[in-house]
């Protein structure tokens, strides 16, 4: 099992598209939870960038005060060098996203 465990810490994401992580070989996504910091619901798109935008989650709606996990159960989702992991809400400064992965898995 690789041991080169990261994560990274985004907050205050807000509406305007923000990079989350770039991969620069083959990384695996472990996890991503999305945390409405906010005292009302808010609608967040998760997606890859690559030729285009390839959504994990889109417009999905996070009561206030609340969290939502995007990859459960053990599932991993790949990037490959030049995919970049990209977040954005419809409300400014309003969700702090953690993603969990693993870097380099193969190169």
């Amino acid at each position: 099992m690789a041991q080169n465990f990261r994560n990274v810490l985004k907050p205050a994401i807000g509406t305007v598209a923000t990079p989350i992580l770039a991969a620069s070989s083959y990384d695996a996504l472990i996890g991503i939870r999305c945390c409405n910091i906010i005292a009302s619901s808010i609608l967040v798109d998760v997606y890859i960038v690559n030729s285009g935008n390839h959504y994990l989650a889109k417009d999905v709606s996070i009561p206030p005060n609340s969290a939502i996990e995007l990859i459960q159960g053990g599932a991993k989702i790949n990037l490959k060098s030049g995919d970049t992991l990209t977040a954005i809400s419809n409300t400014a400064s309003s969700v702090d996203i953690v993603t969990s992965y693993i870097s380099e898995i193969s190169t």
